[in-house]
């Protein structure tokens, strides 16, 4: 069966396939120009809306679409740099923002009256449709399909993306963290890679994107003579990548720009930010010596001679401004700076703070290894978490000095610490590996590949709350069912107890969990007393479930499973076949 994996980015997404050996890239038929398409091994994650008069009749039809609603890719990326308030980008953040509603038509946030806005879901679904009716119009047929996330998303934010790849017409979607499709790639491109690591390795894998910053350890075991990789650990949702470096770049620029006299309203300032990025990739590309790129965007006049404003991007200020800005050379006890906050703010991304991206990192290798009890993690004397090779992923790290900074910033760590520098893993085309690696996955799930372990690393209970008389002044005992055992694997289910249990439909109430280190033999229906300190309990969860309206107690079964992106699921089946689902993080985080 045909594997599509689909790296769905902040800024450009990409598709790969296998049709059953090997992984092969997918050029994106998407229009370049008004009434031109051609084929890009990139798709900007842009969406364009068009007004009345933004096109010819006909300009923006598709092989598969005469009269598509929306534009999308290169050609919205194009306009949008000259009409702001008619382009959505950074969709996927907008996707893991759990302060607005992720579900209203919110995006463009400066969309002038007149323009319809649309939700962070639709314009996911808006990619993901393209990229199936552009694989489909060339290969037809059906196939299965991996979307990746990144490993900080929330489970709402995974929820979402399932929800928009369904309504794209994708089927039986798959989930999967960028920063394992990543390792994947390298390890379909490396099948002697058991030679290139060994048991007691630690593997970080840095991934930085255009909208977030990832940082994920995986380890090398053994058992029964093999080797094995196993994720052992995954970092915070960080709001920070190049975007951030695009905007303080065009931030810089305007001040040199005002110092003359001339001053930029927000739409300018828009328009720079996405010139600026364009500069930054042609100075970063492999082989580029030169000392500054142009930059021009348009005047507040209607002329268009003598109407735009001239600048220039120095390479001297780029690599400043990466280097002191975003990858300064911290040490491994620096963490994050908070700023005081101001009380009021616009409506916006909660982007990071700060945007030290080596800090960022010192705080996932120093807060990890202080809160994970896993024994495959390797520690320097002082309790970092010590890396013996990296691995790096997303579009910021194809810079040479970024990835430079990076080894050597960590390398400084370990050698204060007497241990021996981290290899860096020699990784492929950092554009395109997670959308391969996505792929890789697919054949790994059909047993033609290997799988990256990531059991969950204790046991996981529900609270079951006893059926006794009430008793003045004292609550009702609770029990803790085992639902998912010590090491249950990602990606796969259990099977409970027949035991039925009234759930509570209607009205709000309180979920309790529970999880313990040392009971590792509870089997799934296991049932034991909560007395003491272990089990350990988690945060509640407090929801409603939809019973259609009536307050009532459901006689029900539990199922229970956990994904790829490490969720735990507790689906609760009543006879008469009605579902309700539940579901929290069971991966070690960092705090």
């Amino acid at each position: 069966m045909t594997v599509i994996g689909i790296d769905l980015g902040t800024t450009n997404s990409s598709l790969a396939y296998s049709t059953g050996e090997g992984v092969s890239l997918f050029a994106i038929p998407q229009l370049t120009n008004p009434a031109e398409v051609r084929a890009e091994a990139l798709l900007p994650s842009s969406l364009y809306i068009p007004g009345a008069k933004d096109f010819p009749e006909g300009a923006t039809a598709l092989p598969w679409d005469d009269s598509p609603t929306f534009v999308v890719g290169v050609l919205a990326q194009k306009r949008g740099a000259e009409s702001a308030g008619r382009l959505v980008t950074s969709a996927k953040s907008w996707l893991s923002h759990g302060g607005v509603d992720r579900t209203s038509a919110l995006l463009p946030l400066a969309a002038p009256d007149g323009v319809s806005k649309i939700s962070p879901v639709e314009a996911s679904r808006q990619y993901l449709m393209h990229l199936r009716k552009a694989f489909e119009a060339q290969f037809g047929g059906e196939a299965q399909v991996l979307v990746t996330v990144p490993a900080s998303f929330d489970a709402v934010a995974r929820e979402l993306t399932l929800e928009a790849a369904t309504q794209a017409g994708l089927k039986d979607v798959v989930l999967l963290e960028e920063p394992q499709a990543a390792f994947y790639a390298w390890i379909e491109k490396h099948p002697d890679w058991r030679e290139r690591v060994q048991p007691g390795d630690l593997i970080l894998v840095v991934d930085i994107g255009g909208g977030t910053t990832d940082f994920t350890l995986i380890a090398v075991t053994e058992a029964a003579g093999e080797l094995r990789l196993e994720r052992v650990a995954v970092g915070e949702h960080i709001l920070l990548g190049g975007d951030n470096i695009d905007l303080a770049l065009a931030r810089t620029i305007e001040q040199e720009l005002a110092a003359k006299n001339t001053k930029l309203d927000a739409m300018q300032l828009h328009m720079l930010w996405q010139r600026c990025r364009a500069a930054k990739e042609k100075l970063l590309e492999p082989g580029s010596h030169a000392d500054s790129e142009p930059v021009t965007i348009l005047g507040r006049g209607t002329g268009l001679i003598g109407g735009t404003i001239k600048s220039k991007l120095q390479r001297e200020v780029l690599e400043r401004i990466l280097l002191d800005g975003f990858f300064p050379l911290a040490k491994s006890t620096d963490l994050p700076q908070r700023a005081r906050r101001v009380g009021l703010m616009e409506t916006g991304l909660p982007y990071a703070q700060d945007a030290a991206i080596t800090r960022h990192m010192a705080a996932f290798l120093r807060q990890q290894a202080a809160g994970a009890e896993h024994g495959s993690v390797r520690r320097t004397p002082s309790g970092l978490a010590a890396p013996t090779h990296v691995l790096f992923n997303g579009g910021v790290l194809r810079s040479e000095i970024a990835r430079t900074r990076v080894m050597e910033t960590l390398n400084s760590w370990l050698a204060e610490e007497g241990l021996a520098p981290a290899a860096l893993l020699d990784g492929e085309d950092l554009m395109h590996a997670v959308a391969r690696g996505a792929a890789y996955y697919g054949l790994a799930r059909q047993g033609k590949g290997i799988r990256i372990r990531g059991g969950v690393p204790r046991t996981y209970y529900v609270g079951i709350e006893s059926s006794m008389p009430a008793v003045p002044g004292f609550a009702p005992p609770l029990k803790a069912m085992a639902v998912a055992p010590f090491g249950m694997e990602e990606g796969t289910s259990v099977a409970l107890p027949e035991t039925e249990f009234g759930l509570l439909v209607g009205e709000a109430a309180e979920f309790r969990f529970f999880c313990s280190a040392v009971r590792k033999n509870d089997a799934p229906g296991t049932m034991i007393e909560v007395l003491g300190d272990d089990p350990a309990e988690l945060a509640p969860i407090e929801v409603q479930l939809d019973s259609g309206g009536a307050r009532e107690v459901v006689r029900v079964s539990l199922q229970a499973q956990v994904t790829e992106t490490g969720l735990l699921q507790l689906f609760c089946v009543a006879r008469d076949g009605r579902r309700w689902k539940l579901e929290f993080n069971v991966r070690e985080r960092v705090s």
